[in-house]
C-alpha cells in the first residue's frame, strides 16, 4: 500500500478550480480494503470476488465504492444480467456512494450493443 499512497499522493488533484476524483484498484483487493481506502484515493473499485455490502460495511462512506459485476456476466440472457444489477444494488444499500461499473475489464469477445450476446457467436 506504501507504493499505491505515494501514487495518489503525486496525482494532480485539482485544475481550474476543480476537483480531479482518484479511483483506486486493485484486483482482489477485498482484503486489503480497509488500506486501499487510507490511501486518500476518492473511490475504490471493487472486483467481483469482493461482496459489495461486506465492504461498505467495513469502510462506511469513507470513500465510494466501484463495481462490482462480474465481466462473464455480460454473457449471460439480458433477463439474468438485470438480476445480477438489481442484486448488486441490493446489496450496495441505500444512499450514494456507488458508481456501478463491471468488476475489472470487458472482455474482447463480448458485443457492447447487445449484452448476453458474444462477438464470436454473432459471426459464426
Amino acid at each position: 500500500m506504501r507504493y499505491m499512497r505515494k501514487i495518489v499522493d503525486g496525482l494532480i488533484r485539482e485544475q481550474e478550480g476543480r476537483h480531479i476524483p482518484v479511483i483506486l484498484f486493485t484486483k482482489n483487493g477485498g482484503q486489503w480494503l480497509e488500506s486501499i481506502a487510507d490511501t486518500g484515493a476518492d473511490a475504490v473499485g471493487l472486483d467481483w470476488t469482493t461482496d459489495i455490502g461486506n465492504a461498505r460495511a467495513r469502510i462506511g462512506d469513507r470513500v465510494t465504492l466501484q463495481g462490482n459485476m462480474d465481466p462473464a456476466m455480460l454473457y449471460a440472457p439480458p433477463a439474468r444480467i438485470r438480476e445480477e444489477v438489481a442484486d448488486i444494488l441490493r446489496r450496495f444499500g441505500t444512499g450514494t456512494g456507488h458508481v456501478f461499473n463491471l468488476g475489472h475489464g470487458i472482455t474482447p469477445d463480448v458485443d457492447p450493443r447487445m449484452p448476453g450476446r458474444s462477438l464470436k457467436r454473432l459471426s459464426s
